[in-house]
């Protein structure tokens, strides 16, 4: 049972201190659970692990349940986050186990984005006469005009666009607000969409969110999901595209015509800046493609 309480109370510090997303909780607690688990086999519990229990346990997830690096680096976090929690809050009875184990070092994919050209093509393959086509293209024309993430945007309400300014206001990660900037299209599209096709689909019923399911209730994240998928194969695009995708090419498009990093970190909404400098990463492969490509020694 105390093993349990920890756990709970950890949970509860992620989500009131932290500010983290159910999703992201999710993922500290799944990560839990199996290490959880893979003490039971030994007749251990979490509060009582040892470095080589740690060890061991990433081991057996790397050989036998074959997970990549990456995997084990998240599991790793959260474990190790877990052991800070308790350790300040006096519960735990022995030496943090993670103190002296490295994390194992990945290297950093850089995030697929579309072209401009893709993107036209992609836009272009959804209708502004279809009730929902007009819907789902508001949706994707946002989180590429604004660089938003799925959750961000699916959690704007009605209060929250400023047409008149082109700015919307964003509840990002951690409960981090920013007003991020809306594009002509994305206007254009925000206008239409309110006024043609969500009173359509809302009817008389009553929702403060600005994207409207059938149901006339929130759309969620893998509904969106799915819409973009269906609408890429009405292309030739043969990238795997997601959401986030659109976020990506926001990103690297503001780069490569020029954005400073601080101005793209700010409009992302991220912490660090060293998560937004993936994008110049993103920009240099490009430029060494294109001098590869045409330059005679290239």
């Amino acid at each position: 049972m105390k093993e349990v309480a920890a756990i709970n109370k950890f949970k509860k510090f992620l989500q009131l201190e932290k500010g983290l997303s159910q999703n992201s909780i999710y993922s500290y607690t799944y990560d839990l659970k199996k290490f959880s688990e893979f003490l039971e086999t030994k007749n251990k519990d979490i509060l009582h692990a040892t470095q080589d229990d740690v060890q061991h346990f990433l081991k057996y997830e790397k050989t036998n349940k074959k997970n990549s690096t990456r995997t084990l680096a998240r599991s790793l976090a959260a474990i190790r986050q877990f052991y800070n929690f308790i350790s300040d809050f006096k519960e735990l009875e022995i030496k943090n186990p993670t103190e002296k184990i490295e994390t194992p070092h990945v290297e950093k994919n850089l995030p697929d984005f579309l072209t401009v050209k893709e993107l036209d093509k992609l836009f272009n393959s959804i209708s502004e006469i279809d009730t929902y086509e007009l819907r789902d293209k508001t949706i994707f024309e946002l989180l590429y005009s604004s660089g938003l993430r799925i959750s961000e945007a699916i959690s704007l309400s009605m209060s929250d666009v400023d047409m008149e300014n082109s700015f919307i206001q964003v509840m990002g990660k951690g409960g981090k607000e920013r007003l991020v900037p809306i594009g002509k299209e994305a206007v254009r599209l925000l206008k239409k969409y309110i006024s043609e096709s969500r009173s359509a689909i809302i009817g008389s019923r009553d929702c403060e969110y600005l994207f409207v399911s059938k149901k006339g209730s929130q759309l969620n994240r893998k509904s969106v999901w799915r819409l973009l998928k269906n609408y890429v194969t009405r292309t030739e695009i043969k990238k795997n595209i997601t959401p986030h995708t659109l976020r990506h090419s926001f990103a690297t498009h503001l780069i490569e015509n020029g954005a400073d990093l601080r101005s793209v970190q700010e409009l992302l909404g991220h912490m660090d800046i060293s998560t937004t400098q993936v994008y110049t990463h993103m920009a240099k492969k490009k430029l060494q493609q294109v001098h590869k490509k045409y330059h005679p020694k290239g």
